[in-house]
């Protein structure tokens, strides 16, 4: 019997999630001093696919590691302080490769090590070429970038500390009048925005980096719970709020994917008021007349 961990993704799969934030930062921008990424044209706030990313791998880091070693086939390529020649370097050991041997067939041995081993080469895929060289790979899993609903409102925040790093602003400071020069920086917030993602999965591809039935059901779980592991003084408040994956009957597809996106509709509950919390909007999965056929809706959250 074959079981879902063997079973290759065999068709295709477009998908919308919803996410928001309360009082944070979802996604700043080193080029803006961290501000909250925004589209200057209409205002609307965005959130880059390398930060969904970022999220879903750091959600597979907790999930599939025991005893403080990565499970079978779920280590992470991309993560904190990793250094990639080094994690190339383990499937030219592991294959018993020769360093001076760049045939085809021993970069693609490696590069197949690869995906066996890293769950988001297998899913996102990633450039191997440097250094030691395991070939490239393109993911079946693609996000573009979210966007907001409506404009958002970015609000600066003054912060300020008791506390002071050094003996010499300690000594400074006394000099001073009690309580001054206490402010050290500034802080962004967006007040209330629901974003908009929209997402991609590619059977073809699927089938050459081995991506699972069993790695389709692991992403799914990291859009449900991935924010619940990433809290931070910047993101206290972010949320998912709704899944909503449209299965193709075959690999091909049956629709074009902004077809489908387009039956998921997003509506203010009162346009007099700016929103504040997700019962704020009234979200609707158009899924009777005029789906098309071989399409099935599933609403995961």
């Amino acid at each position: 019997m074959t079981t879902a961990s063997e079973t290759i993704v065999d068709r295709r799969y477009d998908f919308v999630f919803l996410f928001d934030v309360t009082n944070g930062n979802p996604n700043g921008d080193p080029d803006a001093g961290n501000a909250p990424r925004i589209d200057p044209e209409t205002g609307h706030g965005l959130v880059s696919d390398v930060c969904l990313k970022r999220k879903i791998r750091n959600y597979i880091c907790l999930a599939k590691t025991t005893d403080g070693q990565p499970e079978s086939g779920y280590d992470i390529y991309v993560k904190e302080r990793s250094i990639l020649n080094q994690q190339h370097q383990r499937a030219h050991d592991a294959l018993g490769l020769k360093a001076d041997d760049q045939s085809a067939d021993k970069i693609d041995r490696a590069r197949q090590w690869m995906c066996q081993t890293f769950f988001d080469i297998r899913m996102f895929g990633a450039v191997m070429t440097t250094g030691v060289n395991c070939g490239q790979v393109r993911g079946p899993v693609q996000f573009a970038f979210a966007r907001s609903v409506d404009p958002i409102t970015a609000l600066e925040q003054s912060i300020t500390r008791m506390a002071v790093t050094t003996e010499r602003e300690a000594q400074e400071q006394a000099k001073k009048q009690e309580g001054a020069a206490r402010t050290m920086g500034r802080k962004e917030i967006v007040p209330y925005a629901l974003y908009v993602a929209h997402g991609f999965i590619s059977p073809f591809l699927a089938r050459d980096t081995g991506f699972s039935q069993a790695d389709l059901e692991l992403l799914w779980q990291s859009l449900k719970m991935m924010f619940e592991h990433d809290r931070s003084a910047a993101r206290g408040e972010m949320a998912s709020r709704k899944l909503i994956v449209f299965e193709h009957e075959n690999a091909l597809g049956n629709a074009p994917a902004h077809l489908l996106f387009e039956r998921v509709k997003i509506d203010r509950a009162d346009d007099s008021r700016p929103p504040r919390k997700f019962a704020d909007y009234k979200v609707a999965v158009l899924d009777g007349e005029g789906l098309p056929p071989g399409i099935t809706i599933h609403e995961m959250l």
